[in-house]
């Protein structure tokens, strides 16, 4: 029984590494899904047999709410939520972690090793300052917190007191098991210190939070696997916690800034001169006027942001770029790793309205290509396409790799105001002479420019 076990993990482990293989793809993701739920599921019915479990009601009950309660979300939430879920799931996970914890330690008390007692302690931190954490980044993308940073004198020196609290806790912990008072203490200070890490964060490095919170989830469950002695749970939550380190380095190096410029950099506030919207003229255009451009061009690159998702225009979009394709214009979408509120999310989006991965490009494989293009169409996008992340020194983005939109022959953008992007700072090229703004709802302008090219 014990070897059928251990090769029912191992063949569970082989296909949650290729799951996350599969997920680096357009392509190739939802295959990548599909093996990671059929990881999970032997995961969970090998580990429930493996347990000689006498009493499986509570757990049936489990698996029917946390379903039923998953189905709906998986069909109701809007594409533009989809950050926020993903927030919300890598809290209860790191929750789901803290709660096995302190379950273990009382099930266990006056029974445990240095080594089970250093992983519950490991576990319960990451897995709480996760919860809450994640809880913040929730609200700030929702909107029910204001998604600026908040800083108040005093809170580096208040997080490094907490932390150094949190250490002692833990070692009298580890030489004294049986004090529970300093677990539970360990346990408030982590609550505090998930709150404290994410409200100085603004709202343009959320992707990043959202991104180092799920790697934290992961290490959470991997220190939870060593408390139960369970390999799957140990591998599962290694890789969880990889792949989030990966992706947020990924993230860091897309934005050119470190994890600690983006945890004590405070962007996201409205800088000084996001005022001067009105006292500089734009070149306001028409729906008609965009048709005629793009009709006539031989290449053009779409830059979709997220104010396309927050629009639902990617259906729209899609139809548009088909009718330029079948006028035998040369089209395709650049996708910039940091389009969205998290990474993937515009890939995710723009598949949802059917759009061919061929035509999908990442940033360093195009921006080389928008020299040549006849017109850029930017949906939605801000900060991605700001040109002071070249050549102004003072601006938040400065060294940020962004997508050369302003190099095209001509630049048509929609969207609804003159309003900066998440870092909060104006964008030069909304004011180029080549510029053309088109101001209003995404998929309304859209829609017009689809009927006008059809008639």
């Amino acid at each position: 029984m014990n070897i059928i076990i251990t090769l029912a993990y191992l063949l569970s482990a082989i296909l949650f590494i290729l799951g996350l293989k599969n997920l680096s793809s357009p392509k190739t993701a939802r295959r990548g899904n599909q093996l990671a739920m059929t990881a999970m599921l032997i995961a969970i019915v090998v580990t429930l047999t493996k347990n000689e479990i006498l009493d499986f009601t509570l757990i049936i009950v489990g698996l029917i709410i946390g379903s039923t309660i998953g189905a709906i979300i998986a069909r109701k939430v809007q594409m533009t939520s989809v950050p926020q879920m993903v927030a919300l799931f890598n809290g209860l996970g790191g929750c789901a972690s803290a709660l096995v914890a302190l379950a273990e330690y009382n099930r266990l008390a006056g029974e445990l090793r240095i080594d089970v007692i250093i992983s519950m302690v490991i576990s319960l931190f990451i897995g709480a300052v996760t919860f809450t954490g994640s809880l913040v980044a929730f609200g700030k993308l929702q909107g029910v917190i204001r998604s600026a940073p908040l800083v108040f004198k005093a809170q580096r020196f208040l997080n490094i007191l907490l932390f150094t609290l949190f250490l002692i806790m833990g070692i009298i912990v580890t030489i004294n098991p049986a004090n529970s008072t300093c677990l539970l203490a360990i346990l408030a200070i982590a609550l505090i210190l998930g709150i404290l890490f994410v409200i100085p964060i603004g709202g343009a490095d959320m992707p990043v939070v959202i991104s180092t919170l799920n790697s934290c989830s992961g290490l959470a469950a991997a220190a939870t696997g060593f408390v139960l002695s369970n390999n799957i749970l140990i591998i599962c939550g290694a890789l969880v916690g990889a792949s989030g380190f990966i992706l947020t380095r990924i993230m860091c190096r897309a934005m050119n800034r470190s994890i600690a410029n983006i945890i004590f950099g405070s962007v996201g506030t409205a800088s000084a001169n996001s005022n001067s919207n009105d006292k500089r003229k734009v070149n306001n255009y028409t729906e008609e006027d965009a048709s005629i451009m793009l009709e006539a061009a031989q290449k053009v690159i779409i830059v979709p942001g997220y104010g396309l998702a927050v629009a639902q225009a990617q259906f729209a979009l899609q139809e548009l770029v088909t009718l330029l394709i079948n006028s035998g214009v040369d089209v395709c979408y650049a996708i910039h790793p940091v389009a969205g509120r998290m990474p993937g999310h515009m890939n995710v989006l723009l598949a949802e309205a059917n759009v061919s991965y061929d035509l999908l490009f990442d940033l360093g494989d195009i921006n080389d290509d928008f020299q040549n293009a006849d017109v850029t169409l930017v949906v939605g996008a801000n900060d991605v396409i700001n040109p002071a992340a070249r050549s102004d020194s003072e601006s938040p983005l400065y060294g940020m790799p962004i997508l050369n939109a302003d190099q095209a022959k001509s630049v048509i953008i929609c969207k609804r105001s003159l309003s900066p992007g998440f870092s909060g700072v104006d964008n030069e090229l909304f004011y180029e002479k080549k510029t053309l703004m088109i101001f209003g709802d995404a998929k309304e302008s859209l829609n017009k420019m689809i009927k006008l090219l059809k008639t």
